[in-house]
């Protein structure tokens, strides 16, 4: 019974922010409508339909333009000028920052799933991803790349710097791939071929 009601509060957790914010923007869109609806009639001497759907849009698109520009670059200001006064924190942040931004950012790092064979002995190959190709500012010489190992269930892994004749593109979406290293290879993938 335990199990049951922990799996119910799970599930709730997962809906109740897609319930709220759909109940967010159903009650929005009838307020603007409600708003609008009587002036644009005024205006144009007929009712438009769905004007109060793009006035909403255009209202939520202007509220995130205004969050990142006047909110976040302030609040940005703040925490870079504080960590600029602390260089260690400053190491562990931007790091961090720099790991998260390269599976979500606008510049994706993991968007190269390659099988590199790590022992020519027993043909032993690993999952992972190219994360640099070319390596001058590292000192190193040759063709070599940069290739980022994920653990399994765990979100850490292991960056490795490997002869690139050993490294074999997998021709899958990145995401997939990602999720099936992840998860120790209980996720399945399809090839793109």
């Amino acid at each position: 019974m335990k199990k049951l009601i922990a799996f119910f509060f799970q599930g709730l957790l997962y809906l109740a922010p897609i319930a709220i914010t759909l109940f967010i923007l159903y009650k929005a869109f009838f307020l603007v409508d409600d708003v609008f609806k009587p002036l644009l009639f005024k205006i144009f001497g007929f009712h438009i339909p769905g004007i109060g759907f793009i006035i909403l849009f255009l209202l939520i698109t202007l509220l995130g333009y205004a969050g990142q520009t006047i909110i976040a670059k302030p609040v940005k200001f703040l925490i870079n000028h504080f960590l600029d006064r602390a260089p260690l924190l400053k190491t562990v942040y931007s790091s961090i920052k720099d790991f998260i931004s390269a599976f979500v950012g606008k510049d994706k790092k993991f968007n190269q799933p390659v099988l590199v064979k790590v022992n020519l002995i027993s043909d032993l190959e690993k999952v992972g991803f190219i994360t640099r190709e070319h390596l001058s500012d590292l000192g190193v010489e040759g063709k070599k790349v940069a290739v980022y190992f994920p653990h399994s269930y765990n979100f850490s892994g292991e960056m490795f710097i490997v002869p690139a004749d050993q490294v074999k593109p997998i021709t899958a979406a990145p995401g997939d791939v990602m999720k099936f290293v992840v998860t120790g290879g209980v996720a399945s993938f399809r090839n793109n071929e």
